[in-house]
């Protein structure tokens, strides 16, 4: 077990409901993390609040207040560089961050994708499986890089597409698993420490 609590800075732009499994986790020491941060791109969203409730400091950067997105993004990586973390989570954060924030926190963000990768990359992953006739997808946990769901894969969850799913009843389900995996994922990172090693992510160390 490491000494301390690993620091996590999770980024949200819409309810947290992921925010608020991993809340939860952190109220047990055991699980050797601890939320020090929330970040967001908008205002009064219900995944900041939930923060706020659980005293958690929060901040808002929004793209529009700056004068290009290399701007937002360097002084999104000040913000959550203020609070030292460990690892970073984006957690339904619904921008793309850049250069600067990939030279500052890359290797130790990681993001989640309804699909398993790399299938169905992008904005509609259960849809397009969907679409496809596939009988599993799931989603993936991976380390953030320059492209769009394309970093490489911490963990995968696999979830049996039903004959009677529509988009949204797969989606409901995609999103439970994904939150289980989440959660003890980020756990066992916090934990054991991770590598990243080119395409490949062995936790342990």
């Amino acid at each position: 077990m490491p000494s301390s609590p690993a620091r996590l800075v999770v980024l949200v732009s819409g309810s947290g409901t992921n925010l608020q499994a991993l809340l939860d986790a952190c109220a047990d020491p055991a699980y050797g993390a601890r939320v020090v941060a929330v970040g967001a791109d908008r205002d009064d969203i219900e995944g900041l609040a939930r923060a706020e409730r659980h005293g958690v400091p929060t901040f808002v950067t929004k793209v529009g207040q700056f004068t290009s997105r290399e701007h937002w993004d360097r002084a999104l990586s000040d913000r959550v560089a203020a609070f030292e973390p460990d690892l970073v989570v984006l957690a339904g954060f619904m921008k793309l961050v850049g250069e600067d924030f990939l030279a500052r926190f890359g290797g130790r963000t990681v993001n989640t994708h309804p699909a398993l990768s790399p299938s169905f990359p992008g904005m509609h992953g259960p849809a397009d499986a969907l679409a496809y006739g596939v009988k599993v997808t799931g989603a993936t946990l991976f380390v953030v890089d320059a492209g769009v769901d394309t970093g490489a894969i911490v963990a995968q969850t696999a979830v049996p597409v039903e004959d009677d799913d529509d988009v949204e009843s797969l989606h409901e389900r995609i999103k439970a698993a994904e939150r289980a995996m989440l959660v003890d994922t980020v756990g066992r990172m916090a934990r054991e420490g991770f590598v990243v090693d080119g395409r490949r992510v062995r936790l342990g160390g």
